[in-house]
This record gives structure tokens, C-alpha cells and sequence, in this order.
């Protein structure tokens, strides 16, 4: 394997909505280039960058993955990303490391929700991009209107550089615009071609295109403007490198077309990936700070600066442990090298670095600055963290994983295997940062957390298949609380005597009621000596274990005043337990004359859904005893819904919000306090607490 520098290399992420082609055109660039011997296929589980079981079983990306192409003399690192909302973060991983997309999108469905969102991606990366128009070949595609919705809806700077001659089983060949060749397509499915004049039939609209690309290039310089409004003909190479110059500014989105399952417009797409992604020593100065400091370090992008580069991505293999992925960004790395964790402040050893042709290994002996690779097993380094020279040490920003928005809980098949669960899912989010878990001691449950059902459906297998324990997905129990709406008193009293020495605590208390949120008080009113005051925490410490066992339905009491104003006591037999029993039974007596009452947790929601679905997504909230605060436009068709929510009616609201939107709605959630619970849903509340609590008693 030859080693490549930096100006030779490209970085360039494919992202784009499910389906849409990115891996078959991964694959097809490979191929084409001459960099793998197979052209595999999505459908038959030979994909060179779906590999892994999970991919294969549902048809779909789940992992960033990373191919290489060798072409004009440049490597091409290919980085393939899912396109299901579910696995968002595996595309923020790929674009932290990209130094330009490829946003793919269908001949027929178009721009679709994913495409939005990971248009937006890498609007946050601020990355030149391309658009790869797929499927010309498929029944009732129509590159024409696909164009129209990238212009209306991803950007107003896109602009064809070929374009099809027919489409869907009439497609048959491209026309470059810069070449002002025709591509025509012999029979069959290695993209074969003859290159010739362009047909009568498309001549107009070529010159049509070609016209508005001159003008549109012509238009980010100010030099090449005149020069075209003076009449001069304007060379192939002035406007490449206009374009390249307008792409890294982000003003100019260069659009290509094909079939990537029939290797048709890959070609093009190669060489202009070549001719105008940027190089890695073409990117802004690399930006860091110093360990534990604010302190600002700028490193030119050059194999003369000292060492940083970023592990985006870890996982675990049989017979190799785990791998972490990681990019130069700054310097260069030789395998063997010895290198500075900054994130953690620890050393590793770089032994065997090697670069991925999808599942396979290729070890090299030095990767350049720009190069991505992979090394395995280090000792202590995870997903986000910056390697660099120890004397010249520097933290990189790390990759803005999005917020899980579902939540489940799990329970393992198997009795006995919660400590094994526990093992698997902490290297299974190792993995994957935006798959999450916690252990609930209140609700005494596992809560998993992650994107979506199909996310956390796949984690599972994943969990089964790696770490062999299985585990079954639960609706998350509701932390309910109970609190009181009046004031009362009562006595507890407490008194037993068993032949010796006896037990005595008599205590008087009073409950009232406090604002939402203000917790547990109590108050000393002892006067005279009435109650010892060594016996008094006892007292407290009474009524807060009977309040942790709630009066209604087994749920802990908040928001609750208790003065401890009388009682008696005896020289020889109370003690701390009689108190602390008479405590409880005082709160016990107490509450139950105060109308206790239930309490949910509501949540605060905030719904993003496109202006036409804006009826439904508020009626669905509604449906689900939400109060809709209010709505705000957001200014691309979309509106901000706010609304209070209880938690127990959101359980699967992401997989509905999508369903009523297309899959083009998003919502984030946060805690905001309790709130009483209606009558009618309390009372089921109590019966199903009592029907717990009954077959408790039985298996115990």
C-alpha cells in the first residue's frame, strides 16, 4: 500500500436520507477506481461498507465505514454514513472528519427529511459539498424536478455540471457541461461508455445549462465576471478553480447525476471529487485549546506541526478487540509511535495503524496529515478524544453527538445476568455515545435511552450477538409522587411491652402543605421537655421513612411542612426506635386526614414539525393531556410547538411525531415538575399500585 501526503489525499462524506444510494455509490467508486475487485450489493449483504450482522439483516447503514479509493493519482478516503434518523450520530462522526460531503439524493423521492437533516450537519461543519443525483435509470425518475426541490429547499447556490440524456429506462448517458461531451452508456453494468457529440435531442437544454453554470461560476469572481460580461469565452480550467474557491466559500453546490448500481456518472463523480474537494492542507488552521485550560492553540494543517489528531469512532471486533478510527489532522503518525492522550492524560502506543478498505484491514507504516486510519487496541482512549505530541499538547473539539429523545427500560430474559447487562451496555455506549444507561434504584428498573426504536432495537442485537445476553424492552415506570392539600393532626404513639424492659414514643404532629417543589421541612416545636430532644431526629427520621413509602399507592410524599409539637416519653423504656416508630404511624395518621392526593412529572416539550403537519402534531398533544404553551415560526417551514406534557403520555412520542410528519419532525424534552394527577388516572394509578403490591406478597 502506497503511503500518500497530504496533498494527495481527500476526505469526502457521503450523507443523505435512507435509501438513497450513498453506500452503493461508496462501493461503485471503489470498484471503478480499481480499489476493491467486487462491486457488492446493499440487498444481498455484500456491500464493501455494510459489513456487520446488524447491517446485513436490515438492509440499512447503521456505522459510519470507511473505503478508500485510489484515482488520478489522489487517495480518496470514501467515509459512508447512515441515512436513518435513528443513527444520527454515526453522521456527525463521519462529518467531523470530512473535509467536503457528497449529499445523495433519489431520482424519484427527492429531497427527503434525512436530506434536510444532513444538509444541516454539514452546514454545522461549514463543508463544501456536492450533490449526486441517484437512480436516473429507476422508473419515474425526473432529474429536472429533483433539481428544482435541492435550489427551494437545500440551497439556492446549486448548479448542474451534467446533466442526464433521458431518464428512467430511457436514461442513457450524461452530458458534461465543462467538456461539452456526451456520455452515452453502452449495454450492461460496468458503466462502459462512449464518449461523442451531444444529441440534437438535448442540445438545447445543454446550452440552456451550461449558460446559467458560466454565469453562476462567473458570479463568485469578480475578475472572471468581467471577463464573461466583456464576451470572452471563459477556459475549462477558470472555472474549476472558481468553483472550487466559490464550494469552499459555500457558494456554490455543484450537482452530478447517475446510477451508482450501474456504475453510470460515477466516473464524473470521481474526477470532479478529485478536482475540487479540498485537500486536507487546504483546510482553515486546525483550532484546539490546552489540557484544562481556555487557552487557544491554532496548528497549521501540515506534516511539519506537531501531532493532533481525533478519535471518531470506536468499536469492538472478534479476534481483534477493540479499534478506534481516528484522523491526522496536524503532523503525521508512523505505526509504533508513541502518543499523548490530551482528553485523559495518559500514553499510547500506536502499534499496527492501518487504513479500512470497508471490513478489511490495510496496515501501513505511516499515515500523513489529512490521512484517517485505524490502530487497535489502545488501553484507554474512547470516542472524542485528541492524540498528540506530549510536548506540545493540545485538545481538539470533540464530535456534538445529538441528544437521545427515547426512552425504554429493559429487563434481561435470563435471571441472574443484570451485572453481565450492566458489563455490555458500557461497552456497547463506547460504541455508540448516543446510546445511553442508567439504573433506576426508585422504579428498579434499567432505563436505556437512545434515537429512536430501531436504535435501540438494534443495540440489542447488537448486545445478543457480541456479549450473548438478551434482554427484553419494557415502558419505562412513571416516578410518581404523592403530596397533601390540607392541614392535620394526629398522634403516634407507639408502646410495647414484653417482660423486661419495654418500648415507649408518644408524639404529636402537624402537616401543611407546601408550594409545588419546596420538598421536606420540619420543625422542632418541643417546649418543656416533652420529647428529649436526643429522641426528636428519630422522630424526623420516623416520619421520613413513612413518607418514603407514600399513603395512596406506595409513592414517596413531597412538598410537605411537619411541625412536631407534643408528645411524652418514658425514663426508662422509650428509646430512639419507639420514637422513630411513633413518627411514623403520627405521619401515617396525619396524612390520611390532609387529602393526599397524586402527583406526575410533566415535561416540557418543544416540537419542531414543517407548517402543514401543524394541526396534527398540536392534536396528538392534545390527545395526550398536553397544554400547548405556544408556536413560533422558525422560518424555513417549520414551526416551534412548546407544550407541558405528562411524561407517563410520551412514552414512543418520537416514533408518532415522525409518523404524523413523514419523518420530518423532531421534538427534545426536559424535566419541569410535578403536577396533580386527574381523578379518573389516579385511581387506575392505585389499582395497579395495590395489583403490584398483592403479587409481590405472592412470590414472596
Amino acid at each position: 500500500m502506497n503511503v500518500y501526503d497530504s496533498e494527495s489525499i481527500r476526505n469526502v462524506a457521503f450523507v443523505g436520507h435512507g435509501g438513497s444510494g450513498k453506500t452503493t455509490l461508496v462501493n461503485a467508486m471503489a470498484y471503478l477506481a480499481g480499489s476493491t475487485s467486487r462491486m457488492g450489493s446493499v440487498e444481498q449483504g455484500s456491500a464493501l461498507t455494510d459489513f456487520t450482522p446488524d447491517e446485513i439483516e436490515h438492509q440499512i447503514s447503521v456505522h459510519v465505514a470507511l473505503a478508500h479509493a485510489r484515482f488520478m493519482d489522489a487517495k480518496l478516503n470514501l467515509i459512508d454514513t447512515p441515512g436513518y434518523l435513528d443513527f444520527a450520530g454515526e453522521v456527525k462522526a463521519g462529518l467531523r472528519v470530512a473535509d467536503a460531503a457528497c449529499v445523495t439524493v433519489s431520482a424519484v423521492a427527492g429531497v427527503e427529511v434525512g436530506t434536510e437533516r444532513v444538509w444541516s450537519y454539514a452546514d454545522e461543519e461549514k463543508l463544501p459539498r456536492f450533490v449526486f443525483v441517484n437512480g436516473m435509470d429507476k422508473e419515474h425518475a425526473d432529474f429536472d424536478t429533483v433539481y428544482r426541490q435541492i435550489r427551494d429547499t437545500l440551497t439556492a447556490r446549486a448548479i448542474p455540471v451534467e446533466i442526464p440524456i433521458g431518464q428512467g429506462s430511457d436514461f442513457h448517458g450524461l452530458v458534461n457541461l465543462f467538456s461539452e461531451k456526451a456520455h452515452l452508456y453502452k449495454d450492461g453494468t460496468k458503466g462502459e461508455r462512449e464518449i461523442g457529440e451531444i444529441p440534437d435531442e438535448v442540445r438545447e437544454r445543454y446550452e440552456r445549462f451550461r449558460r446559467e453554470l458560466i454565469e453562476t461560476v462567473a458570479e463568485t469572481d469578480d475578475t472572471l465576471i468581467e471577463r464573461y460580461l466583456e464576451g470572452e469565452e471563459l477556459s475549462r480550467e477558470d472555472v474549476l478553480t472558481a468553483m472550487k474557491a466559490g464550494m469552499k466559500r459555500g457558494e456554490l453546490v455543484p450537482v452530478f447525476c447517475g446510477s451508482a448500481a450501474r456504475l453510470q456518472g460515477v466516473r464524473s463523480l470521481l474526477q470532479k471529487v478529485v478536482e475540487l474537494a479540498p485537500k486536507p492542507t487546504e483546510r482553515p488552521d486546525v483550532r484546539g485549546t490546552r489540557p484544562n485550560s481556555d487557552e487557544k492553540v491554532f496548528l497549521e494543517p501540515r506534516e511539519s506541526s506537531p501531532l493532533s489528531a481525533l478519535v471518531f469512532k470506536t468499536t469492538t471486533e472478534p479476534h481483534v478487540g477493540e479499534l478506534s478510527y481516528f484522523r491526522v489532522f496536524s503532523g503525521a503518525i508512523d505505526s509504533g509511535q508513541d502518543v499523548h492522550n490530551s482528553s485523559r492524560g495518559h500514553d499510547e502506543r500506536l502499534a499496527h495503524i492501518a487504513i479500512m478498505q470497508g471490513h478489511d484491514r490495510v496496515e501501513v507504516p505511516r499515515l500523513a496529515c489529512g490521512d484517517i486510519g485505524v490502530v487497535p487496541k489502545l488501553k484507554g482512549t474512547h470516542t472524542g478524544d485528541t492524540l498528540c505530541d506530549k510536548s506540545s499538547p493540545v485538545v481538539l473539539r470533540g464530535i456534538r453527538f445529538p441528544t437521545p429523545v427515547i426512552a425504554v427500560a429493559i429487563e434481561p430474559e435470563r435471571e441472574g445476568e443484570e451485572e453481565k447487562i450492566g458489563s455490555a451496555m458500557s461497552k456497547l455506549h463506547e460504541e455508540d455515545p448516543t446510546f445511553v444507561h442508567a439504573y433506576n434504584p426508585e422504579l428498579g428498573q434499567t432505563i436505556i435511552r437512545g434515537m429512536g426504536e430501531l436504535h435501540l432495537q438494534v443495540v440489542l442485537e447488537r448486545m445478543e450477538r457480541k456479549f450473548n445476553v438478551r434482554a427484553t424492552m419494557l415502558q419505562p415506570k412513571i416516578a410518581y409522587r404523592e403530596t397533601i392539600r390540607s392541614s392535620g393532626e394526629a398522634q403516634g404513639r407507639y408502646k410495647k411491652q414484653t417482660g423486661g424492659r419495654g418500648q415507649f414514643g408518644d408524639c404529636w404532629i402537624r402537616l401543611i402543605p407546601l408550594e409545588r417543589g419546596q420538598g421536606y421541612e420540619f420543625v422542632d416545636q418541643i417546649t418543656g421537655g416533652a420529647i428529649p430532644n436526643k429522641f426528636i431526629p428519630a422522630v424526623d427520621k420516623g416520619i421520613q421513612e413513612a413518607m418514603s413509602k407514600g399513603v395512596i399507592a406506595g409513592y414517596p410524599v413531597v412538598d410537605v411542612r411537619v411541625e412536631l409539637f407534643d408528645g411524652s416519653y418514658h425514663s426508662v423504656d422509650s428509646s430512639e426506635m419507639a420514637f422513630k416508630i411513633a413518627g411514623s404511624i403520627a405521619f401515617q395518621a396525619a396524612a390520611e386526614r390532609c387529602r393526599p392526593v397524586l402527583l406526575e412529572p410533566i415535561m416540557e416539550v418543544t416540537a419542531m414539525t414543517p407548517d402543514e403537519y401543524l394541526g396534527d402534531v398540536i392534536g396528538d398533544l392534545n390527545q395526550r393531556r398536553g397544554r400547548v404553551l405556544g408556536m413560533e415560526p422558525m422560518g424555513t417551514g417549520k414551526q416551534k410547538v412548546s407544550a407541558m406534557v405528562p411524561q407517563a403520555e410520551l412514552y414512543r412520542y418520537s416514533t408518532t411525531l415522525r409518523s404524523l410528519t413523514q419523518g420530518r419532525g423532531d421534538h427534545t424534552r426536559s424535566f419541569h415538575g410535578y403536577e396533580e394527577v386527574p381523578g379518573h388516572i389516579a385511581e387506575r394509578i392505585v389499582e395497579e399500585a395495590e395489583t403490584e403490591r398483592e403479587g409481590a406478597a405472592i412470590r414472596h
